[in-house]
């Protein structure tokens, strides 16, 4: 089921269950994945884009393997708050995806979670090269961590 309002999302998870974040891309979805007390986020895979079936199917099957409680994809809006067609887009996804579990699925608002992901590869002095192939699972990951603290101020 898909929620709308964080607290709905928050209110739907059953306790002691990982959550997955997902970063949304054009090419391709960064995944990050929590512990089961849901305080740290860990950037685990970048899935490169085909076709819905098969990336869905990647996507439940980390979900299964690693016991997930609920999804949260990162919501791309505009940096005055309003949504666009990538927001139209995620939506999209969320509604698809929703059709093929039962997990909750949630938004994150993603406003400068792939800047801040891009600040730190920089800072560890990452390779352009290597920066380019985790980019979107390390914005997974600031995504999902920034759920996780909200869900422990809930």
């Amino acid at each position: 089921m898909i929620h709308d309002q964080f607290e709905d999302f928050a209110a739907a998870l059953q306790p002691m269950h990982a959550l997955m974040g997902l970063d949304l891309g054009e090419k391709t979805i960064g995944v990050a994945v929590s512990d089961r007390m849901r305080g740290i986020a860990s950037p685990i895979e970048t899935v490169r884009r085909k076709k819905f079936t098969l990336d869905s199917a990647r996507l439940l099957e980390l979900a299964a393997h690693r016991e997930i409680g609920g999804i949260v994809l990162g919501l791309p809006k505009n940096m005055d708050g309003t949504e666009g067609p990538r927001c139209q887009s995620t939506r999209a996804f969320a509604r698809n995806l929703s059709r093929l579990t039962d997990l909750p699925v949630g938004f994150w608002d993603e406003r400068l979670s792939t800047v801040a992901a891009e600040k730190a590869l920089l800072e560890a002095d990452t390779t352009r090269k290597r920066r380019g192939q985790v980019i979107d699972h390390v914005a997974a990951g600031y995504i999902l961590q920034g759920a996780l603290d909200r869900l422990r101020a809930l």
